[in-house]
């Protein structure tokens, strides 16, 4: 992959359009793809995004494609950012369509809904042989849209892609950085949504900077505990991927998830809830996913377990709340946490 290969970026949503428009401003010969032909038109035509981020001039370089096919025609780097329930479909789409040497990375947070199997796995199994990368971090798709300053970082077991890739994005006002930890980056980012509902919950009930703080906290011991029991490395989630990300989408009201926690700690209704939101809460599905994972590895995780409770309306957020302040004393955390890994 050179500099000026061309990147095709898949999904139009918020933040797909921002990555495009951040890498074309770049210089990046760039296309940006998605299922909404009438609204991609639109796009070209206005050079805006009028649904999701409508105060945001594109760039005049950033190109638009309505057709998969020719979307990733001649790509050298195809990069996904559809919803995590969408992934596995656009991935058996893209197999006969990617170009021998097309590398694949993906900007989606979240699991396979029903399986709880990480992306990369989806990826490994679809799009065999390629080299894959993830991109996460603490990045609100519109502060991105405006320049202000913010920083991922990009994960692959190929090192030499994942530094062309973060290269492609890295900009004055957007550090891009890169690991080697694709599964440790993915669980930072998915599992973080369902955090952030819990601490929207306890700001919509009004329980104070406290309550914000140890949840965030506690959430953090969650995280750390499920993934040195998965494989992931300490450091990963102690960085952007992880803790970044989490305090992002723990304290910032631009967070789907924590809007949704916000409304729920308030009195609304699940549905009514995320009807209000107006877009795809990555936390309902994930949270189950993280359950699922949880009882594999013979882990209690009191505060994910209790939002997947509230999400599922099995248990109110005040009953929720109950359980947590109810739970026994002990260590803040098992003396050989990180010992044994």
């Amino acid at each position: 992959m050179t500099e000026r290969s061309t990147l095709a970026v898949l999904g139009a949503g918020s933040w797909g359009t921002a990555l495009a428009a951040l890498a074309a401003r770049n210089g990046v010969p760039t296309r940006l793809w998605g299922r909404d032909a009438a609204a991609l038109a639109a796009m070209a035509q206005s050079r805006r995004n009028q649904r999701y981020l409508p105060d945001m001039e594109l760039p005049e370089a950033l190109h638009y494609e309505a057709d998969l096919g020719a979307a990733v025609r001649g790509a050298k780097t195809v990069l996904i950012v559809v919803p995590s329930h969408a992934f596995g479909e656009i991935l058996h789409e893209l197999a006969p369509l990617l170009d021998a040497d097309a590398a694949v990375a993906w900007a989606s947070k979240g699991f396979e809904p029903g399986t709880g199997r990480f992306l990369h796995e989806l990826v490994a199994e679809r799009l065999p042989g390629r080299a894959a990368a993830v991109v996460t971090g603490p990045s609100f798709a519109r502060e991105v849209a405006q320049g202000l300053p913010s920083a991922v970082t990009v994960h692959s077991d190929d090192q030499a892609f994942a530094k062309q890739l973060a290269s492609l994005l890295h900009a004055p006002n957007f550090r891009a950085y890169s690991g080697s930890d694709v599964l440790g980056a993915e669980l930072g980012g998915a599992m973080k949504n369902v955090l952030a509902v819990a601490t929207g919950v306890a700001d919509g009930m009004e329980l104070g900077l406290n309550a914000r703080a140890g949840l965030i906290t506690r959430g953090m011991n969650e995280m750390l505990r499920l993934g040195l029991a998965l494989g992931a490395r300490p450091e990963t989630l102690m960085g952007l991927a992880g803790l970044g990300d989490l305090v992002l989408t723990c304290t910032g009201d631009l967070s789907r998830n924590r809007r949704l926690g916000l409304a729920l700690g308030r009195g609304v209704g699940i549905a009514e809830a995320v009807a209000q939101i107006g877009q795809v809460v990555e936390s309902v599905l994930t949270a189950d996913e993280v359950a699922r994972l949880a009882d594999k590895h013979g882990l209690d995780l009191p505060i994910s377990s209790g939002v997947r409770a509230v999400l599922h309306g099995e248990v109110t957020p005040v009953e929720g709340l109950r359980a947590l302040m109810a739970r026994e004393q002990k260590p803040e955390y098992p003396q050989d946490l990180f010992a044994r890994h």
